[in-house]
């Protein structure tokens, strides 16, 4: 009971860069309703009033109160209480938790959006039973979770497995010193492995402007920049998740967010990361999603 009312769904909310999604889940874990939102591009004020719609819609349909988790890209500062380290960059430095909770009066769980991910694929999903999971987001942005024996680690920080904002390891002197980040560094993990970053990659390569999928489409049929896009991409993940494995050393790796949908992936990054990993061989698995891009909305729904 809360504020005297049952809460009968577990809804969780998946704050993405560029859609908002919601899932409705009961106590077993059986999905009841989902829907999904654009977010509102640089609009803080907007994408409050995004999550709160979402929420009453689903309460309005199901007929009952949600309990509500929110995952979302960054992480709550353990000092201000308010979101930081963004790549959607209108939510840092708001009250996030605070503001969603004044507007359905009620408390909101809130956690970075890669360690939802990571505790729904590691609870029920592809890396289930897995000592060691870390779990990648390949999207807007480039995040990472790590769950041991099914709990999520989030260290005093708050920063647990976020790789993306180091730097790229084993550069080449022609990837030095790398595309500006936001985040006010150069040559971070995420300019590179990102959707955005693959796709500017291209465009500095050739010239050409083109979508992830559309680099893909044309890979497929032979065409040899786009090849040479995909393959520097696939080494740069190679290089950037063998350094994770010499770290933590994982059962498995799973790849979440719109790049994971790349199948080649999944074939060509375990046979080039053996150069880089410190062993005489590398046992992680690299593996795809059991939930697909809704895992993170899962495991916010679990929180």
């Amino acid at each position: 009971m809360k504020n005297g009312r049952t809460e009968t769904w577990r809804l969780g909310v998946d704050l993405g860069g560029t859609k908002i999604e919601l899932i409705a889940l009961d106590h077993q874990g059986t999905e009841h309703w989902r829907q999904r939102v654009a977010t509102p591009q640089g609009d803080y004020a907007g994408t409050i009033e995004a999550i709160v719609g979402l929420v009453l819609a689903a309460e309005t349909a199901l007929g009952g109160r949600g309990r509500v988790g929110v995952g979302t890209p960054g992480a709550i500062s353990p000092t201000t209480g308010r979101l930081r380290n963004s790549n959607s960059t209108c939510l840092n430095g708001q009250p996030l938790r605070e503001d969603i909770e004044a507007r359905l009066q009620r408390p909101v769980q809130i956690a970075n959006d890669a360690n939802c991910f990571v505790l729904s694929e590691a609870t029920d999903g592809a890396a289930a039973g897995a000592e060691c999971v870390f779990g990648v987001i390949l999207g807007t942005g480039v995040g990472g979770g790590i769950a041991v024996r099914g709990q999520v680690l989030n260290g005093p920080n708050a920063i647990a497995g976020e790789w993306g904002h180091n730097p790229l390891p084993w550069s080449n002197v022609d990837e030095n010193p790398g595309p500006a980040c936001y985040c006010g560094k150069a040559g971070c993990i995420e300019t590179w492995l990102s959707g955005p970053g693959l796709a500017a990659d291209h465009q500095r390569a050739t010239g050409f402007s083109l979508s992830v999928e559309i680099l893909v489409e044309r890979m497929k049929a032979g065409d040899v920049a786009c090849t040479a896009t995909l393959t520097r991409h696939a080494d740069r993940l190679a290089r950037s998740l063998a350094h994770v494995i010499n770290i933590i050393d994982p059962d498995c790796i799973v790849l979440g967010g719109g790049v994971s949908n790349l199948a080649h992936l999944y074939e060509w990054v375990p046979t080039l990361w053996e150069q880089y990993v410190f062993s005489d061989c590398v046992r992680t698995r690299l593996i795809p999603p059991k939930y697909g891009d809704s895992s993170g909305v899962r495991g916010a729904a679990w929180l």
